[in-house]
């Protein structure tokens, strides 16, 4: 019993990692001192953005170490990628050192890796610690990532508010503190216990908590993320992050009083028939863990058994008739998924249409969410409202953070209304339209706060529901492979997008109101990003589209995987 509180230190453990290793949503708090510093365009900053996202082009690459080498042992490479990939841009910054262009570029690429090393860290201890419970799991550490900005804004505010350069020493030597602090539980980890029916409803129980708690988190950092009023009332707001961090160690202790109590006192003896019967409590678990074992290792086969054996296929022929098939008809039956939890190699994967209208979502969607984040502090200083930077990245990061906690919703309330995970990103991805429109429309600085807010929003849940969306569609199996395809799409997004918000930028820095310093054009005025913002909304409406074709043709399946749960549910 004693490995289902370490398994809980595990997550705590794993939510310290993600709140502090997503030091990509930070960038744009010191883009702008970078490109005056370096002497470079926008374009030029942009291929830094993309050199941090480019990391995840080669995020197989911890996979593979991880084949080979002890799980702390990737912890650590990570964690010293990011030492050296940021403190080396803060001797930069801060000129005790002076670096050609293409070396700052390899030090973005080489911290972008070191993100992607972290989540995959993350990834396998949630996955094989919770394998029932794996995609509360994910949502809510996922969830923390997002929740990064704000962190560190908080740090930023406590040491020294005057100084933009701080944060790249901050994202150097956090991380490394946070792993040195979580090996002791990842070295603890322990066997593997299958739980009974009752303990996976505990368990879901505890990630209720623990979803309240860090709701409690988002609300204290949004409300207080950015207050910069004197120093020791910002250190004070730091410190009582981290108390809301640390809380969640009591989940453990609760575990331990809970056994404790159920094994000298509860269960000690029970009632059953007509007189006393001693009952040893291990051997009830035991037995109930293995049957529950059992359910969760062939929960995926039963859904492709009910496929079998349920005589409606899954492209209705015979219902059609002689009717000819319209375009529609096409695009929304062809090559079907058959079922839930099928595993895909990465050849067929590469050939089913559902993967490319997931990846067009996700490309139109998220992407989009996390380049504009990069470029916050462009577009704040373009509207006049530089001092308001940090504030607009805690907005951004708080609501990307709740957008993550909200990605979990589905598995809270499946047993009252049942709808498909695609359903749930087609409606995550409409703030996202809105949003650009919105920012397109009015440089007002409410409209500014409102689109970042969305904007954070709507890419924080697709980022958390992904995970657990490949693995639905993909097999669990090969959603380390098959999730860092689909990723790909974010340096190419990253890429195209800032690379397009980029030349309307320097255009217009250009030919309208500039202010040339250190040789890097700086663009004043709505003009700077209007175009932007209006492409990108576009390109947006066109990930909306696809996210409902995608939900159309994998809904029957989610219905059929969701019967075949209920059914096995009944029978044990």
């Amino acid at each position: 019993m004693g490995g289902q509180s370490r398994k809980w230190m595990i997550l705590v453990a794993t939510i310290w990692i993600q709140a502090f290793t997503g030091t990509n949503f930070d960038f744009s708090a010191y883009s702008s001192d970078l490109k005056s510093v370096l002497g470079i365009t926008q374009v030029q900053l942009n291929y830094l953005a993309v050199a941090s996202d480019l990391g995840k082009v080669f995020g197989w690459s911890s996979g593979l170490a991880l084949m080979y080498f002890p799980l702390w042992t990737v912890l650590f490479a990570a964690a010293f990628m990011g030492f050296v990939g940021y403190g080396v841009q803060w001797l930069v910054i801060t000129h005790f050192i002076s670096l050609p262009y293409i070396m700052v570029f390899l030090c973005c690429l080489l911290a972008g890796l070191s993100i992607c090393w972290f989540n995959t860290v993350c990834f396998v201890l949630c996955i094989s610690n919770f394998p029932a419970n794996r995609s509360l799991a994910l949502s809510l550490t996922v969830s923390f990532n997002g929740v990064s900005a704000a962190l560190y804004t908080l740090a930023y505010n406590a040491i020294n508010p005057a100084s933009p350069e701080l944060y790249l020493l901050l994202n150097a030597l956090i991380p490394l503190i946070v792993s040195f602090a979580a090996i002791i539980p990842i070295l603890r980890q322990p066997p593997f216990e299958p739980l009974p029916p009752d303990g996976v409803r505990r368990d879901s129980l505890m990630f209720l908590v623990l979803n309240i708690l860090a709701a409690l988190n988002g609300v204290y950092l949004l409300l207080f993320g950015s207050n910069s009023s004197d120093l020791t009332s910002a250190r004070l707001l730091f410190g009582g992050a981290i108390v809301l961090l640390i809380f969640p160690l009591c989940i453990p202790g609760l575990v331990i009083a809970r056994n404790w109590y159920h094994r000298t006192i509860h269960t000690s003896f029970r009632l059953e028939g007509s007189g006393f019967i001693l009952v040893h409590p291990d051997e009830l678990e035991l037995h109930k863990g293995m049957l529950a074992h059992e359910a969760n290792r062939e929960s995926y086969q039963l859904l492709n058994e009910d496929v079998v054996q349920n005589p409606v296929k899954t492209v209705a022929v015979e219902e059609l008739g002689d009717v000819d098939e319209s375009c529609c008809t096409k695009l929304i039956t062809r090559d079907q998924l058959e079922g839930l939890g099928i595993e895909h190699s990465l050849s067929l994967l590469l050939r089913r249409s559902d993967f490319w209208l997931y990846y067009v979502t996700y490309f139109c969607g998220g992407t989009i969410g996390l380049v504009y984040s990069n470029n916050l502090g462009q577009i704040a200083q373009s509207l006049g409202q530089s001092s308001n930077t940090t504030t607009l990245v805690t907005l951004y990061s708080s609501f990307s953070f709740f957008g993550r906690l909200l990605s979990a919703t589905p598995d809270y309330i499946r047993a009252k209304v049942y709808f498909a995970r695609t359903g749930w990103l087609a409606i995550a991805l409409l703030p996202t339209p809105i949003a650009l429109f919105l920012l397109a429309s009015s440089g007002h600085s409410s409209a500014l706060q409102a689109g970042t807010a969305l904007m954070g929003l709507s890419s924080g849940f697709i980022f958390a529901a992904a995970v657990s969306i490949t693995s639905e569609l993909f097999g669990p199996n090969s959603v380390g492979v098959n999730h860092n395809i689909l990723i790909t799409n974010i340096p190419i997004g990253s890429l195209i997008y800032g690379f397009l918000a980029a030349l309307v930028y320097d255009s217009h820095g250009f030919t309208g109101i500039k202010s040339v310093t250190s040789e890097s054009v700086v663009c004043m005025g709505r003009d700077c990003y209007y175009l932007t913002f209006v492409w990108w909304g576009c390109l947006s409406l066109l990930g909306l589209g696809s996210s409902l074709v995608l939900f159309i043709r994998t809904r029957r399946a989610y219905q059929r995987f969701e019967q075949a749960r209920i059914s096995s549910n009944i029978d044990s």
